[in-house]
């Protein structure tokens, strides 16, 4: 299918449908009744269906041709006839990755740039956290303790941040933010991306390739995951990807779950391998209230908070408003995901 040729309707025609269904249990995911209806009112030449939950996702699919979803099954993709494009309002897309819909000519574009600026500040505040013993200092604070001397004497030492080497793993829309704030605050950036030959995005001092990763991971003080899921990145941090960092350097996660072996990084940092680490994502959430990952001292877990914000779906909405646009106009799409590669 060719975008610059969208369907046509005739008066005499059904009217072009466009369907939302975004259903989670934690409500922010969900997109608020003001999205349909506004975009119902910025383009009229579709009708815009807004579904609660994915229970008739399979009756309404056939005639879809714009689908904003998350999550779409193989056979419902098949009985898509319609459908030109798929928006994702998640910055991965790897639980679409199937040969029905790679192979087919549905066009597909994520949320990428609406989550990166965000991701990033959470990053800068794992890395401040980190560095500054924040997690260790609220757990004195619990037990009513001055703990000057304890979390000074303890491994790795209180630090600063300006001069400590960032390793990027991904500079994607949420790893070029980060290199951006890292830098500003003084530190030094240096990043593994798939193809370096596609140059040195602003606040990165120097760009490695993916056979150079081991070299990037012993000179990082931080390790940042901001890599998209694929087979080459499953697992990429494993038992012998952590023996090469440092041992007083820290890995942030805020990826996906499935970049790091967990049992592996629980080993490492069980044994003070590592100076310590920060996950936002893990391989299944919520994470297991029985996983020994919660009794780690040298670990901080946020519950896959780094994207949240008021100002989500208004982020979003101005994304899709945009690309309507774009593909009613026969233009590019923006954030339009390589299906090839899956990112």
């Amino acid at each position: 299918m060719d975008l610059l040729n969208p369907i046509t309707r005739s008066p005499d025609n059904p009217v072009r449908k466009l369907l939302i269904v975004v259903h989670h249990r934690f409500a922010l995911w969900n997109a608020p009744a003001w999205v349909p209806e506004q975009l119902q009112k910025e383009f009229p030449e579709f009708r815009v269906v807004h579904l609660s939950d994915y229970k008739s996702l399979s009756e309404h699919i056939p005639d879809t041709e714009v689908l904003i979803t998350w999550s779409v099954r193989p056979e419902q993709i098949k009985s898509a006839h319609k459908l030109r494009w798929i928006h994702s309002p998640a910055a991965a897309v790897h639980q679409l990755m199937y040969p029905e819909l790679i192979e087919s000519d549905v066009v597909l574009t994520n949320a990428r740039d609406v989550h990166g600026p965000v991701v990033a500040e959470h990053v800068i505040a794992q890395i401040l956290a980190l560095a500054k013993k924040i997690p260790q200092a609220v757990r004195f604070q619990g037990k009513h303790l001055w703990a000057q001397e304890a979390l000074w004497n303890e491994l790795p030492r209180i630090r600063e941040i300006a001069g400590a080497t960032l390793g990027l793993i991904g500079v994607g829309s949420i790893g070029r933010e980060v290199a951006k704030r890292a830098a500003a605050l003084g530190m030094h950036v240096i990043a593994v991306r798939e193809h370096p030959e596609k140059g040195t995005p602003e606040g990165v001092e120097a760009v490695f390739g993916p056979d150079q990763l081991d070299r990037l991971l012993a000179q990082a003080d931080y390790v940042i995951l901001a890599a998209p899921v694929t087979p080459n990145t499953t697992s990429l941090m494993n038992a012998e990807r952590l023996r090469k960092m440092k041992t007083d350097a820290c890995l942030i996660n805020v990826g996906r779950g499935p970049l790091i072996d967990d049992a592996a990084l629980a080993d490492a940092l069980r044994e003070h391998r590592i100076g310590g680490a920060a996950l936002d994502v893990f391989p299944k959430e919520p994470l297991a209230s029985d996983s020994p990952l919660w009794d780690l001292d040298n670990l901080l877990i946020t519950p896959h908070t780094a994207a949240l914000t008021e100002k989500l779906w208004s982020r979003h909405y101005e994304l899709i408003r945009e690309n309507l646009r774009r593909y009613l106009a026969g233009e590019p799409l923006l954030a339009a995901v390589d299906k090839r590669t899956g990112y």
